[in-house]
């Protein structure tokens, strides 16, 4: 099989369970970086940040960091805004002890009532993963509480080694995905539910297969019919990927269809992250390798009346100065501009990957999507590296993220690129 190229959190997922015609614009690095937090400044730090960034209504950022802690298995942090910059606050540290999740790299959502949700690739009952729920303290200076809602189990039924985003639906059910375990070894799609008296109820809502899609290793999104959408990251005809759709089928089953195979050669393989929709119910997704240099592409879908979908390369990574092997998920701003990142490429150089990774626009113009580099990543002392877990949007516009590596103590930041 190819060599194919992962971020960190899917290579530590994976060894827990044994072209359409573009224009490129000239480089330019115009937007300005910010590093807003290094971390590894204090013992027992939050260390290695790989996941996508959560806000809340006042601006403050939350996340999940692989590392640290008293046990070094992870931790849920806080980044505070406040006198013109961010004060860290550590909510929570994973523990080796006690039942609990480890090794956290999704990001986290909220709920109404401000409890935060997530998921970790190991720890609970088999040290296989969690999904757990944190609640704000009701004493100061304390940490938030844990309370695991599922752990999975090695039975080869229950999934294992969960990953992506959860999603909530109308009803308060949660929706996730495990990139190992189930009848086949090849993942799940799940859905938690709420039994009363704070006890949740797990329901396979498909067991993945490398026939028709394995190892999916972002979270899902729902369309306005409720139907949901994902990648799996190896599996299909070609074992390089697909992207699927679970539709409700009543009595509590789902139909799954495969929307997209991936078969390299001009096209991607190794899909990663979510996928998000445009305004037109188009989708558009990331893979980390595939095209000619094989470094990876952009991808849209588009349904057609026959209601089959329809591939469209949106742009593919030349590495060099280019940007290599995106990771994470897209976001699109208010005008219809996509941005992202990769985990390598660029023009820094690092003695990890060579190359350290960009944040990239990508603009449509007279039916041409055009790159735009804003951001080289570079190890030079002060810089992050490595970033991982995308790009998202605060109330101003701007770019927000994190890198696994770099900064002042080399344990990663959190960064803004003004936009």
């Amino acid at each position: 099989m190819r060599s194919k190229k992962c971020s960190l959190g899917f290579s530590v997922a994976l060894a827990m369970f044994t072209v359409a015609s573009l224009a490129i614009t000239p480089r330019t690095s115009a937007q300005a970086e910010k590093i807003l937090y290094n971390f590894g400044s204090k013992s027992k730090d939050a260390t290695v940040p790989s996941s996508p960034l959560t806000s809340d209504p006042d601006g403050n950022l939350y996340g999940t960091s692989v590392f640290g802690g008293p046990d070094n298995v992870g931790t849920v942090y806080e980044l505070v805004k406040g006198g013109g910059g961010y004060k860290e606050k550590i909510l929570y540290r994973f523990s080796k002890v006690g039942g609990g999740g480890q090794s956290p790299f999704a990001g986290l959502i909220f709920d109404a009532a401000g409890n935060l949700y997530g998921t970790a690739t190991a720890g609970g009952t088999d040290n296989v993963g969690t999904v757990f729920e944190l609640s704000p303290p009701t004493l100061p200076n304390t940490q938030w509480t844990e309370t695991i809602l599922h752990s999975f189990s090695n039975n080869f039924i229950d999934g294992q080694t969960p990953q992506g985003l959860l999603i909530f639906d109308g009803s308060g059910n949660l929706y996730g995905v495990t990139a190992a375990g189930g009848s086949n070894a090849a993942g799940t799609a799940y859905e938690l539910s709420p039994a009363g008296g704070g006890a949740w109820t797990e329901t396979i809502l498909y067991t993945f297969s490398t026939d028709t899609g394995s190892y999916p290793n972002g979270g899902m999104i729902f369309d306005a019919s409720g139907n949901l959408y994902g990648v799996a990251a190896f599996g299909g005809s070609a074992f390089d990927g697909v992207v699927f759709e679970l539709s409700p089928a009543g009595g509590g089953s789902w139909n799954y269809t495969v929307l997209h195979t991936f078969t390299n050669g001009t096209d991607g393989y190794l899909p990663e992250g979510e996928l998000i929709f445009d305004s037109a119910g188009n989708l558009y997704g990331i893979t980390a390798n595939g095209n000619p240099t094989d470094n990876g592409t952009v991808f849209e879908l588009s349904l057609s009346s026959d209601g089959t979908w329809t591939e469209e390369i949106l742009h593919n990574f030349e590495s060099s100065t280019d940007g290599a092997n995106p990771n994470g998920t897209l976001v699109f701003n208010s005008a219809g501009v996509l941005f992202g990142e990769t985990l390598g490429g660029g023009t820094g150089t690092c003695q990890e990957t060579q190359t350290c990774g960009i944040v990239f626009e990508l603009r449509l113009a007279d039916g041409v999507w055009h790159e735009k580099i804003l951001h080289d990543f570079n190890k030079n002392g002060t810089d992050g590296f490595l970033p991982t877990s995308g790009v998202t949007l605060d109330s101003a516009g701007n770019l927000i993220g994190t890198t696994e590596y770099g900064g002042s103590f080399d344990e990663g930041t959190v960064f803004v690129i003004a936009h």
